[in-house]
């Protein structure tokens, strides 16, 4: 892992392509990035493990995407110091309007930065920012 920077992780196989804009901005940057899959429902304890270790493994900001409940860029944020952002994914019947809720409305103590509704894009360009 070395000199990977920023961790993305999404709950689906599925998701990578939603977030692909992610790597493209990451790459032209010429930042480090690990891409993985990780379920907060389905792989609780994987999920958690890796939010634990991110900052150990050296990482410096998490991007998690999520749509739905949009659970995974809390449960992330609840178990790191680090800085995590939120891509809510235009996924299911409301097309991410539930996962922007979601992601934006956590609870005090559980901060996760957000962008807009399908934009890996500006995760990425906002990770680029917190790491200057």
């Amino acid at each position: 892992m070395g000199d990977k920077r920023v961790l993305i992780v999404v709950g689906s196989q599925s998701d990578e392509e939603r977030v692909a804009g992610a790597f493209k901005v990451l790459d032209e940057a010429g930042i480090g990035y690990d891409f993985v899959v990780s379920s907060a429902h389905r792989d609780p304890d994987k999920t958690a493990q890796i939010a634990r270790d991110a900052e150990s493994n050296g990482y410096e900001v998490i991007i998690a995407a999520a749509g739905l409940a949009a659970a995974l860029p809390g449960a992330v944020a609840a178990l790191t110091e680090l800085p995590v952002i939120g891509i809510p994914l235009d996924v299911g019947p409301l097309r991410g309007v539930d996962a922007l809720y979601a992601i934006t409305q956590l609870p005090p103590g559980c901060p996760v930065g957000s962008v807009g509704i399908g934009n890996a894009k500006n995760a990425a360009l906002l990770a680029l920012r917190i790491l200057k």
